[in-house]
Order: structure tokens, then C-alpha cells, then sequence
């Protein structure tokens, strides 16, 4: 009898941004495990931010935006997801519990564009969307879909 066990391959993308001298890195680069398995990535910046994004994406699709966590802190867990910005504000992390095959992909982090009370999705996204009024977020109400 042969015994099949899925294996999820989760990436994560190596994040440096040159924005002002600022770096964000995120840790472990990639991960495998099986569905079930619980997981963990990290961003730490070099200076203290505002705000941090998650996205993930899947092979050949679009980033897609997870969530926004705009003060340190701050705690979101929807779903299977557990996403905080570190109380120091320089370091965000991302947990998966129980992980299933519709999780594969790869997730990374960012630094929101805000100003004042207005966040903006990252205009340096490549793909997706783009700081404009319609992807406006107030950041007192913002939240991840």
C-alpha cells in the first residue's frame, strides 16, 4: 500500500526596501510542512514603521492583500490566520494553524504608505492595487479582508 502525504511548499519573499536606508527582512525564506502543520514567518525593519501589510500569492497569480496592522501591538486573526506588529513597531509576524493545501503560496510583508490618518496599499506593489482614493483605508477602522 503506498501512502500518500500532501506537502505544502510555502515561500516567502526576501523583502529589502530602499527607502530611506530602510531594510525589511523576512525569515524563514521557505518552508515545507504538511497539511495540519502549523507555520510562522517574521519581518523585522531596521527603523520603526507605521504599519505593515501581508499578502500572499499563489503560482502565476496576483498578490493578493491579506491584511493591515497599523499600531504596534496591534493583533488580527481571521480565520486560521494570527498576524501582530511587534510592540517595538519595527517587527511583524504571521501564523497559519493548521495548515491546508489552499495555503501554499507565497506570503510577504510590507510597509503601508500612510499619511495622517489615511493608509494606502504600497504604490510599489507591482501588481495590485495602487494608492488612490478608492484603496484609501482610514487607519483607525482599517481592516484585512
Amino acid at each position: 500500500m503506498v501512502l500518500i502525504i500532501p506537502v505544502l511548499i510555502l515561500w516567502m519573499q526576501h523583502i529589502r526596501s530602499q527607502v530611506d536606508g530602510q531594510q525589511i527582512n523576512q525569515i524563514p525564506k521557505f518552508s515545507l510542512l504538511q497539511e495540519g502543520e502549523n507555520f510562522t514567518t517574521y519581518c523585522n525593519s531596521s527603523s520603526t514603521l507605521y504599519s505593515f501589510q501581508w499578502y500572499k500569492q499563489r503560482p502565476g497569480g496576483s498578490p493578493v492583500f491579506l491584511m493591515l496592522l497599523t499600531k504596534p501591538g496591534e493583533v488580527k486573526k481571521p480565520n486560521r490566520l494570527t498576524a501582530r506588529f511587534g510592540d517595538t513597531g519595527k517587527d511583524s509576524s504571521l501564523h497559519i494553524t493548521a495548515a491546508q493545501s489552499a495555503d501554499a503560496g507565497t506570503y510577504f510583508c510590507m510597509e503601508a504608505q500612510c499619511s495622517g490618518s489615511i493608509c494606502c496599499l504600497s504604490p510599489n506593489l507591482t501588481v495590485g492595487p495602487r494608492c488612490s482614493s478608492s484603496s484609501s483605508l482610514l487607519r483607525a477602522g482599517a481592516r484585512g479582508s
